[in-house]
Formats: structure tokens, sequence, C-alpha cells
């Protein structure tokens, strides 16, 4: 990636409503989410929820939603797993950026984990809590205050994300640009993490790492993630 692009976006301040950035991060949740025969299911719920908010966060996530939507399941699966599984700098996990698969990315991983716990949720074995679809329904659906303080935390890393998405011109990257409008713009010291995370790349120490999953059945009953 090429670090010229690693400049601030010129996209003026979008004003939101504490209920219209938990719709995005809902509505981000599912768009972000491995293309299922149940999430492309929801594709005209997502629709309606989504003609509520400003523009300046709606369109983005209708083109990502037309995308799924004119798309062969099968294109999208691929597409999906060459996307964010195969490609180390365009990973939902936010702390593989920093820290890889090293042990050091353990300890980043409990403060997923100790956040959710505090919220009342118990975590499970089949997702890492720093996947960023599963800390997008938590902060929508469960404790948006700590939610939005994690989002907050990852601001360089959640750029990072979207820069990349852009480059390979990826639709998934305006899902990121919206997410970005419900945060506060990179600082400067942002902007040199930025840099370093594009110069660097994730470490690449090769280590287990204990099951820190978001039990799936929390959500149950609920608007959240299945």
């Amino acid at each position: 990636m090429s670090l010229l692009k690693l400049r601030r976006r010129q996209e003026p301040a979008i004003e939101l409503t504490q209920r219209e950035r938990q719709l995005v991060w809902r509505i981000a949740a599912l768009l972000l989410d491995y293309p299922s025969e149940q999430t492309l299911a929801m594709a005209d719920q997502v629709a309606t929820a989504a003609a509520g908010l400003p523009e300046g966060v709606r369109e983005p996530l209708r083109e990502c939603l037309a995308y799924l939507r004119n798309t062969p399941p099968l294109r999208l699966a691929a597409t999906y797993v060459e996307t964010f599984d195969l490609r180390r700098r365009a990973s939902l996990h936010l702390t593989f950026y920093a820290y890889g698969d090293t042990r050091k990315r353990g300890m980043a991983l409990l403060r997923f984990k100790h956040a959710y716990r505090h919220a009342g949720v118990e975590l499970g074995e089949q997702e890492l809590p720093d996947h960023l679809p599963v800390l997008l329904e938590f902060a929508a659906t469960v404790d948006p205050i700590g939610g939005e303080r994690l989002l907050g935390e990852h601001v360089p890393v959640l750029e990072l994300l979207r820069l990349s998405l852009s480059d390979t011109g990826s639709p998934y990257a305006g899902v990121l640009a919206a997410i970005g409008a419900t945060l506060p713009p990179p600082t400067t010291a942002d902007r040199r993490r930025i840099a370093e995370l594009a110069a660097q790349g994730p470490p690449e120490e090769e280590v287990g790492l204990d099951p820190f999953a978001l039990d799936p059945s929390l959500f149950d009953g609920s608007e959240g993630r299945r």
C-alpha cells in the first residue's frame, strides 16, 4: 500500500445520533459477516433499515448491499474468503495488524474479552473477540458505550483496513467508510500509526491462541448476530 494514500479523508463530518450510530454498526456487522444463506436472506430487512440513515452513511452501505444482492452466492463466498481470510492486510481481526499470530496478541485479545465480560457476555469457542463483525454487533446491541470505546481505540486499524479495501476496489470499502463516520476522525498520531502498520505489516510468529470466542447464544432472542 502506498503511504501517499494515507492522507486524511476530505469528506465532511456527518452528524449522527446515538441511535443512528448503533444502526450503522448493526448493519455493518451483517454486511461484513460471512455471506451465508441466512445473512443474504436479511437483505430486504437491512435495506429498509439503511433507508432511514443520513445519505453520507446510507449510500456506502447500500452499495455493498447491492453487491450482495446481485452477485451469485458462490462467488460472494469465494470473494469474501479471498478478501478477508487470504490477505494479511485486510483481516477483520483488529489485533492482527499490530501483533499477527504472536503471543502478544493474546494479551490484546484480553482487552476485548474483559469488555464483553463486564457487559455480561460469556465467551464461547466460535469466534475471536476482536473480529470486527462481533465487536460491531456488541456495540450495536449489547453495550454501545463499551463497544464504541473499543472501536475508537482501533481507529488506525479501521482506517488501514478501509484503505486496503479501497486499493483493491472492494465493495466492502464503503462499509468501513460508514463505520469511520460513526467515530472520531484519525488524529495526527493515528496517521503515524497507520503509516507504521502499513509499512511493517503483521508479525509472523506462529503460535496458538486461546479460544476467545463470542458465544453465539448471546444474542438469542434479540436482533443480534445469529
